[in-house]
């Protein structure tokens, strides 16, 4: 399949446009007012904006587009104007504009240039590596295991997509950072569209462990590292699998010598079906993606290496695969956990918070850090409670609670809190053991996560249960995939924010 699209930055007047595939893609406001480089680039064209405006009813709202196809007087195939409305546009604004400028591109062609100007002037470097990553994310395709396509639809060997900006050197430096998240969406978004037959828990391991490329550490746990640690709620969630469990651990020491670290926390489950407890068969492929907590948090310290951000960070993943065998773990069955609290398991499909249970106790204990959050697609009532727009936020800590809601808001990566409570553990209390490992189907995203309390002692701790989030969520102008890479974006900001300064 055809590598994704080339992004350069060229300087405005140097950006040419070829002819027969070349796109031309330009922005104005709901006057149709253009920037002095863009009415540059369209010169020869005479009224042909407001001409086709006025037929196609354009009226340059934010976010819609004015597509001219063999543009009189230009030597494009294809000239594409995209709305910015008339408010102030925020750096999320931008992004969004990135990817519904890219989205406008034709995949058959093999150059297109995007001019980096409002109406009132230039873009700032900052503003065009936020459009810039926009267009990154849109591009992302996952097809790497498709060999036949319909006639017609095969793209170019070679795309380019040209950014002209008023000031290249600023504005690639400003990429720079915004490359480095754009490239931890990526692996995040490959992580979770791989099929369980290729990421099974090593190979993950695997793929983490080329983070020290990049200066990360990296330990695998690998099942008799487990059983010293004492790890037996997660290793008895893969006991019927084929596949050997592994939990990773990844540090990045990017802060002041001996500071600690902040810590994320991802649930791996490579592929679930649910074990004992099976799932429906119905749409139980999906369930390749209930490792897309894992994947946020590889996404993230990746982004945060290779952006050499101020901070010490620990990223640790636990990875198992949850099936169906003679010696798979069965409900009633009760394990001690690496906290030492015993777990009665009830559901052998409430598998996520027995994964995290250790990982989240061995974090904390380790590590010792600033704060931990955890991610993981973890319940379905969390999509019944939120639908597919927001991610469930429970915490033990307001302040990092509401950090997130506010990063949350500035990435578009948006988080709702939900409440935790005492009155909830009566749910999970266990006539055989300390807790079980479910509390029934009323208000089972908040008893999970006090579930997942209960292993995280006095650290400060977030879970977001991305369920609805992770994968198969609708789709955007900067997604297109089924695996959305949730998290990295949302962490990254939170990290740089509030953590780096």
């Amino acid at each position: 399949m055809a590598d994704a699209p080339k992004l350069v930055f060229a300087p405005f007047g140097a950006a040419k446009v070829p002819p027969k595939t070349g796109v031309l893609v330009v922005f104005c406001d709901e006057e149709l007012k253009l920037g002095s480089a863009t009415r540059q680039a369209l010169k020869g064209a005479g009224d042909l904006i407001a001409r086709a405006a006025a037929s196609d009813r354009f009226t340059g709202k934010s976010g819609s587009a004015l597509d001219i196809v063999a543009p009189t007087g230009l030597k494009a195939a294809r000239l594409v104007v995209i709305g910015t409305g008339k408010e102030a546009l925020k750096a999320q604004d931008l992004v969004k504009l990135g990817g519904a400028a890219t989205g406008r591109i034709p995949a058959n062609a093999a150059h297109a240039t995007i001019i980096a100007e409002m109406p009132g002037g230039a873009m700032k470097p900052d503003q065009a590596a936020e459009l810039a990553l926009g267009a990154t994310l849109r591009v992302y395709a996952f097809d790497r295991y498709k060999t036949k396509r319909k006639e017609g639809e095969e793209p170019p060997s070679r795309r380019d997509i040209v950014i002209a900006v008023g000031d290249v050197a600023r504005t690639r430096k400003a990429w720079s950072r915004n490359e480095a998240v754009a490239n931890g969406v990526v692996f995040a978004r490959d992580l979770v569209n791989e099929p369980a037959n290729v990421l099974y828990p090593e190979e993950f391991a695997r793929r983490a462990g080329k983070l020290r490329n990049l200066a990360v550490s990296n330990d695998e746990l690998d099942v008799t590292a487990m059983k010293k640690l004492g790890m037996h709620a997660l290793l008895g969630v893969g006991q019927g699998s084929a596949r050997a469990s592994r939990v990773v651990v990844m540090r990045w020491k990017g802060g002041k010598s001996g500071a600690d670290p902040v810590a994320f926390v991802g649930k791996g489950v490579c592929f679930d079906t649910g074990g004992i407890s099976i799932k429906p068969a119905a749409s139980m492929e999906d369930m390749k993606g209930d490792m897309a907590g894992a994947a946020c948090v590889v996404g993230l310290i990746q982004a945060l290496a290779a952006r050499k951000a101020h901070v010490n960070a620990v990223g640790v993943i636990g990875l198992v695969e949850n099936m169906p065998a003679g010696n798979a773990q069965r409900p009633g069955d009760i394990v001690k956990s690496m906290s030492g609290q015993t777990i009665e398991i009830i559901n052998t499909d409430a598998e996520g918070r027995l994964v995290l249970a250790d990982v989240l106790w061995y974090t904390a204990k380790r590590f010792e850090p600033k704060f931990m959050i955890d991610l993981a697609t973890l319940t379905g009532a969390i999509i019944v409670s939120l639908g597919h727009e927001y991610a469930g936020l429970f915490a033990n800590d307001d302040k990092l609670a509401e950090r997130l809601t506010k990063m949350g808001e500035a990435t578009g990566e948006k988080v709702w809190r939900m409440p935790l409570g005492p009155e909830y553990d009566k749910q999970i209390d266990s006539k055989f053991a300390d807790v079980k490992n479910t509390g029934g189907r009323m208000g089972g995203a908040i008893t999970a996560a006090q579930f997942l309390q209960r292993f995280v002692g006095k650290t400060p701790w977030a879970h977001l249960d991305i369920a609805g989030t992770g994968f198969a969520s609708p789709q955007n102008d900067i997604n297109k995939s089924w695996g959305s890479g949730f998290g990295v974006r949302l962490l990254d900001a939170l990290v740089a924010e509030y953590y780096e300064k």
